[in-house]
C-alpha cells in the first residue's frame, strides 16, 4: 500500500522535470540570442540580427538620414531573418498535442542554426576576428538567417511566453500580470528569459571589447550546448519509460 500511494505523488512531480529543463534550456537560447545581437551591434556595422523591431527603426533613421550603409545593413537583417523564419517553420512545422517536451524537430532546426554559427565562426576567425567592412553584411546576414530559425523553431512549443528573441511582448506582459496583482512566480520565467537575453548582450559585448578571437564561442558554444543537453535528456527519458 504504501508503494501505491508514493506512485501518485510522484507522478506530477516527474512529469514537472522536463518542462523545468525546457525552461532552463530556453533561457540559454535567450542568452544566444543576446550575444549575438551584442556581436551584430557592436562588431558587423551597427544592426541587430534577431530585434527586428529595432532595424526596423533603423532602416527608417536610414532614410531620413540618408545613410546607404545603414540601409544595407538593416535591409540585410531583416531580409535575412525572413528568410530563416521561413526555413525554421518548414523544418519544424505547427504544434502537435503528443509533442511532450522537446519535439525532435525543434533539435533540428538548432542543428541547422548552429551550422550557420559554424560558418559565421569559420569566416570570423579566417579574417583574424577583424572582418572588413565589405564583410560585415554577410557575416550580419548569416547571424540574422540563425536567429531566425531559432525564432520559428521556438513556436513549435506551442507555449506562450517561450520566445527567445522578441522579449517586447514579454516585458509587457510581466508588467500587465504583476499590475494586476498576480505573484510574481507567475512571471518568474519570463524574468529568466529577459535576464539570459541581456547577460548574453553582456557576454558578447565584452568579448568583442576584450577577446575577439573568441567572439563566435558565445553563440555557438550556448547552442551545442543547448542541443546536446536536449538530446542527452530525451535518452534519458526514454530509457526511463521503456523500462518501466
Amino acid at each position: 500500500m504504501a508503494h501505491r500511494a508514493d506512485g501518485p505523488a510522484e507522478g506530477p512531480r516527474d512529469a514537472r522535470r522536463p518542462d523545468a529543463v525546457r525552461d532552463v534550456l530556453v533561457v540559454v537560447l535567450a542568452a544566444t540570442s543576446g550575444a549575438t545581437d551584442a556581436i551584430g551591434f557592436l562588431a558587423l556595422g551597427g544592426a541587430f540580427t534577431s530585434v527586428m523591431t529595432g532595424n526596423m527603426v533603423l532602416l527608417g533613421v536610414g532614410v531620413g538620414h540618408g545613410d546607404l550603409m545603414l540601409l544595407w545593413l538593416t535591409l540585410t537583417a531583416l531580409t535575412s531573418f525572413v528568410v530563416g523564419a521561413a526555413v525554421g517553420a518548414r523544418i519544424t512545422g505547427p504544434p502537435h498535442p503528443d509533442d511532450g517536451w522537446w519535439p525532435g524537430a525543434i533539435t533540428y532546426a538548432l542543428l541547422a542554426e548552429a551550422a550557420l554559427f559554424g560558418l559565421f565562426a569559420a569566416a570570423w576567425w579566417g579574417f583574424g576576428a577583424k572582418p572588413p567592412e565589405d564583410a560585415m553584411l554577410a557575416l550580419l546576414g548569416l547571424n540574422a538567417v540563425a536567429l531566425g530559425l531559432q525564432s520559428s523553431a521556438m513556436r513549435r512549443f506551442g507555449v506562450a511566453g517561450l520566445s527567445t528573441t522578441y522579449l517586447t511582448g514579454t516585458l509587457t506582459t510581466v508588467v500587465v500580470r504583476l499590475t494586476g496583482g498576480q505573484r510574481s512566480g507567475q512571471v518568474g520565467h519570463s524574468l529568466w528569459i529577459m535576464a539570459g537575453l541581456v547577460t548574453g548582450a553582456v557576454v558578447g559585448a565584452l568579448l568583442v571589447r576584450h577577446l575577439p578571437v573568441a567572439v563566435p564561442l558565445a553563440p555557438l558554444g550556448t547552442l551545442l550546448a543547448v542541443v546536446a543537453t536536449a538530446t542527452v535528456t530525451r535518452r534519458l527519458i526514454t530509457a526511463r519509460t521503456a523500462s518501466r
